[in-house]
């Protein structure tokens, strides 16, 4: 583990989007406030459970379609607390030489860190304590395991919702990472949208907000910016249940719309 070695105190006043995210989930993670909001929002958006297990099966088929193209080093930022199969345990399945490093600013997250370090023998895998807003120590933390002069997979899966465009410049933010990357590189993302239930996403976004925690849904402009410069692979940016759905997916787009963009991308130069 990198970072800070010490167990952070966990702020249970105030529901944080891990854990809440941990309870749409069915997990055991999360504290009362986490549940009222989890279930204020649900009560308000009824996409929100499948929205959530739809985003978990979008990050195993872009973790396998990243290392059936020879990708062998992940970055995951805004891991969230761990669901089996995890990010590192799908790549390595994969490639079990595959090197993963973790990267979350939640405590509880901290706390599950041994869970998240078991992988495989012939690969790594390492967890960072630190906030997406602070790319240097993400990446520099990350070169202690990473090589990154050579392709890595950077994933924030339903993550950029919670970053905003002034105060965080979310675009910009995004893009110091993709730069500090080498050639060949992905990047995997997902996105909640106003465009496909505009009337939930808007009462769980008020929801969100009066809870102290940020939450900026996307059009689908604003969606494919974060891929500017960048190759996407097919289908493109689409509803995240319909990238290259297998067929539990198909069967889950039967029980409605899921108001969440998701796509992959290249790094052009290789």
């Amino acid at each position: 583990m990198t970072g800070s070695d010490a167990l952070p105190q966990i702020d249970t006043s105030r529901p944080h989007p891990a854990r809440v995210y941990d309870w749409w989930l069915g997990g055991k993670d999360n504290y009362p406030v986490d549940e009222e909001l989890a279930r204020n929002i649900l009560s308000a958006d009824g996409t929100a459970v499948r929205g959530a297990r739809a985003n978990r099966r979008f990050m195993h088929r872009a973790v396998r379609a990243a290392a059936g193209a020879g990708i062998r080093q992940f970055l995951d930022i805004g891991t969230g607390i761990p669901t089996e199969p995890n990010l590192h345990q799908v790549a390595q399945e994969a490639a079990p030489e595959s090197r993963v490093v973790y990267a979350d600013n939640d405590p509880i997250v901290l706390r599950h860190a041994e869970a998240l370090l078991s992988g495989s023998a012939e690969g790594s895998t390492q967890y960072v304590h630190a906030d997406v807003r602070d790319p240097d120590t993400i990446l520099g933390l990350a070169a202690e395991s990473l090589d990154l002069s050579r392709p890595v997979s950077l994933s924030l899966i339903a993550l950029t919702h919670y970053l905003g465009d002034e105060e965080d410049d979310v675009h910009g933010l995004l893009k110091r990472y993709v730069d500090a990357l080498a050639p060949g590189s992905f990047l995997i993302l997902s996105q909640v949208t106003q465009d496909l239930s505009p009337e939930g996403v808007a009462k769980a976004a008020g929801l969100f907000r009066r809870s102290g925690t940020p939450f900026h849904p996307r059009t689908l402009p604003e969606f494919y910016r974060f891929f500017e410069g960048l190759e996407l692979l097919g289908p493109g940016v689409i509803p995240v249940h319909g990238w290259r759905p297998e067929p539990v997916d198909v069967e889950a787009q039967a029980e409605g719309v899921v108001p969440v963009y998701a796509g992959v991308a290249r790094k052009p130069g290789a």
